[in-house]
């Protein structure tokens, strides 16, 4: 078969995992063959081609028409692509080089701290397997337990066609080794300058600060971040200030930096901090008698009183360098050793002189003047104190004048003065006191001055007058002790409650109030109020008119000058407009409807015997007015008109504002009563006695016999109508010949039957009747007709 005729042919060639259709012999599938691949296999054969990459190789073109003579038309073939990874990665570390699917071998570089990497691998043929340490995963998580350990990791990827290729990679994970550097990267002290200057290879350091300071402050720096360090034994971080206090009496303070690196490995740094030497003394002690001023070490002057009987005294000095050296009166002496000083004889001073001596720096005299009182005539005092304020300066025994400020509420103080010689005599204030005792001294009021003379007489009549002057401080207090708003002698609510701290209070009156009495009281007497009010702190506050406010400022002002104002604000009402009633009574009877504020019209009846009623209305604002028919009370009694008649009981309630509403009360009276009116029909004889007897019949009794009125009837019952109420009727039984006969009645439905009391004889009667009530008695009604007759002869 030809090339050319071969291109009709339908033969398959397949690529591993990626499969293609093509014409065996298109041009395109010979293309393909002879360029793109290194190796081919064609399906149906267990054999493998070799192609080399040039374009229409001999080679290649013999492979396809070995394939076309071996499997013919409509066969298929296969290119498989080698087994290789897609992908590669670490989860912690840095993998080295660059993953690329043609290099096979790579190093990741774990920290110190860091203890694992998970490494995941992906097969660039979707499919193929993968096996992580000849375990079947795509990833791994590799731990190392120790700094400097490292571990080799084998990746395999295998082709999961029918080639079955494979490829392996390999990993190897280090994790670092720990570090040694243990040393400072910087390191610096201040105050003062490190000797020599700052080199990490250096350890030792000094440094000279002036004899006054007393700390420090010390940094250093980590060369290594990872490594740490200590100060004085303190655990310090890098770059962190330090402050070290420093060995008292000048001794050499050393501070010591331990560094340890990661691998456990030390360095220590010194640095010995000292101070330059001193000139002063830091203590000055003499017995018996006070140092006058009392000692500091820039202080190199004093002197002390004692009495005349003391002929020595003992002097303590206490060197403040221990690297200094001291002479007292040109002996040389040692820190804090006691010398004794023979003082010269009564009545004349002694001085003692205390040379010290440092290295490079001029001598400091200290000298102590001993003042030995002459005999007898000692009318100094030794001591002198005040509370609860001090002297304005330290006492001297030769300083007669002394100052005391006290607060503006100290009431007194205490002097307590003290002779220098016991034998002498003193009086305070006049008082004769003995050496040592407290007096009590009583001052005036606030910005007032108190002088206290202490006048100490000697055993030789000498004397010292010691003048204490007390400046009494002009009082603070501008507060108010109380504040009180009155209306008339009713005592207002302050809002909130008065507390002498709070300035603004706020008081609601009526609109009917035109001024309040305001009262302030001071809490200090001698403040000073204004303001509004004057300095007694009483006003009578006129208001403006209803519905506006008023602010009543009071200012106190305390006797330092220093002022506090309070504020009062009075709030007068508006007018109100309350215009109704709360109640609204009647004392002869009951209001119709029942009475509520918003209803303004009531009705009531009274019988025609009530000539007057008494009507209370109350106002729900006392303030409002009430007229018309009522006084402004609300109470009045209202005469009625006649029986028969109705009348209108007006209340006018006026509102402060002006606004007015109307209640009404009709009152009927009911008319007179008069006698019930004449009855308009007679009497009837009841048909049950206007008839023939039964024994009879009807043809024997004469025509008409149920109504003729004859009865053989002797208690004949005569009907009436019912009475109306009130109404009592009365029948009437009058024989022609004048005689009366009396009935009595019983109800029979809605009528009365009357029947004679006794029975009547016969003959011809007149029966009317009448009604009667409270007042009297009708006219009789018409005769009952015909003719009532008794004729008892019908029975034979």
């Amino acid at each position: 078969m030809s090339i050319e005729t071969a291109k009709w042919c339908s033969t398959k060639v397949e690529r591993s995992r990626h499969s293609k259709t093509y014409s065996l012999w298109s041009p395109y599938v010979a293309k393909y063959i002879l360029n793109n691949l290194p190796q081919q296999k064609v399906s149906g054969s267990t054999m493998t081609y070799p192609l080399i990459r040039t374009a229409r190789s001999f080679t290649g073109m013999a492979l396809v028409i070995l394939g076309l003579s071996t499997y013919g038309c409509g066969d298929t073939g296969t290119a498989t692509q080698p087994a290789e990874l897609g992908n590669l990665s670490v989860s912690a570390g840095d993998l080295q080089p660059t993953f690329t699917p043609a290099i096979t071998s790579y190093t990741v570089q774990l920290p110190t701290d860091v203890l694992s990497t998970t490494i995941t691998a992906t097969p660039r043929v979707s499919g193929d397997t993968i096996r992580i340490d000849n375990q079947q995963v795509t990833s791994q998580t590799i731990t190392l337990d120790s700094p400097g350990t490292e571990k080799s990791i084998n990746i395999v990827v295998t082709e999961t066609g029918t080639g079955g290729t494979s490829k392996s990679y390999t990993v190897q994970v280090k994790r670092a080794s720990l570090t040694g550097n243990n040393s400072l990267a910087n390191l610096t002290v201040s105050p003062g300058i490190l000797a020599p200057e700052f080199d990490k290879s250096s350890v030792r350091y000094t440094v000279s600060v002036d004899n006054n300071i007393r700390s420090v402050t010390i940094t250093p720096t980590l060369s290594d971040p990872a490594a740490t360090m200590t100060v004085n034994g303190q655990p310090a971080t890098s770059g962190q200030a330090r402050a070290i206090n420093l060995n008292a009496g000048n001794q050499v303070t050393t501070i010591t930096i331990a560094v340890t690196a990661q691998d456990g490995s030390t360095q220590s740094y010194e640095v010995a901090v000292s101070s330059k030497p001193s000139n002063n003394l830091q203590g000055l002690t003499i017995s018996p008698g006070t140092l006058a001023p009392a000692f500091r070490a820039s202080g190199t002057g004093y002197t002390v009183n004692v009495s005349s009987g003391v002929g020595s005294v003992t002097i303590r000095p206490t060197l403040a360098d221990t690297r200094a050296t001291m002479t007292v009166n040109g002996q040389a002496a040692t820190s804090g050793q006691s010398q004794t000083i023979t003082l010269n004889p009564p009545g004349s001073p002694t001085i003692i002189t205390i040379f010290v001596i440092v290295p490079d720096v001029l001598p400091k005299q200290y000298s102590v003047t001993v003042n030995r009182a002459a005999l007898g005539g000692n009318s100094n005092l030794s001591a002198l104190a005040v509370t609860p304020s001090p002297l304005d300066s330290p006492f001297s025994a030769d300083d007669l004048s002394y100052t005391v400020n006290v607060d503006s509420s100290v009431g007194s103080v205490t002097v307590r003065p003290t002779l220098a010689d016991p034998a002498a005599t003193m009086t305070v204030n006049g008082q004769s006191t003995t050496s040592g005792q407290s007096r009590t001294i009583q001052l005036a009021g606030p910005n007032t001055t108190t002088s206290i003379p202490i006048v100490v007489t000697a055993q030789n009549g000498s004397r010292n007058t010691y003048l204490i002057v007390v400046n009494k401080a002009a009082s603070t207090n501008n507060l108010l002790s109380a504040l009180r708003v009155q209306v008339g002698n009713v005592t207002q609510t302050l809002v909130p409650s008065f507390n002498t701290n709070t300035s603004a209070y706020t008081v609601n009156v009526g609109a009917d109030v035109p001024s309040v009495s305001v009262t302030a009281t001071k809490a200090d007497p001698n403040a000073a109020i204004s303001g509004d009010l004057p300095n007694s702190g009483q006003a009578t506050i006129q208001l403006d008119g209803p519905g506006t406010s008023k602010v009543v400022s009071i200012i106190v002002t305390a006797p330092n000058g220093t002022p506090k104002s309070y504020a009062v604000t009075i709030n007068r009402a508006a007018p109100s407009s309350d215009n109704n009633l709360s109640a609204l009574s009647v004392s002869q009877g009951s209001l119709t409807p029942i009475f509520a504020p918003d209803t303004l019209a009531y009705s009531m009846d009274v019988t025609s015997d009530i000539s007057s009623i008494n009507v209370a209305a109350t106002k729900a604002d006392s303030n409002a007015v009430i007229s018309g028919s009522l006084p402004n009370s609300g109470q009045a009694t209202v005469q009625l008109d006649g029986p028969g008649t109705s009348k209108v009981v007006s209340i006018i309630v006026t509102a402060a504002n002006g606004i007015s509403k109307t209640y009404a009360i009709t009152v009927n009276r009911a008319a007179a009563p008069t006698p019930p009116a004449k009855p308009a029909t007679a009497p009837d004889l009841i048909t049950s006695d206007d008839s023939c007897p039964l024994i009879l019949t009807s043809t024997l009794c004469f025509a008409g016999s149920n109504t003729d009125n004859i009865t053989n009837v002797k208690k004949p019952g005569f009907s009436v109508p019912t009475p109306g109420t009130g109404e009592t009727a009365k029948v009437y039984i009058k024989k022609t010949t004048g005689e009366e006969f009396p009935s009595a009645s019983t109800p029979a439905g809605n009528t009365l039957i009357f029947r004679p009391n006794v029975d009547l004889p016969d003959g011809f009667y007149e029966v009317t009747y009448t009604l009667s009530n409270s007042v009297g008695e009708s006219d009789k009604s018409p005769v009952m007709t015909p003719q009532l007759e008794i004729n008892t002869t019908i029975n034979n």
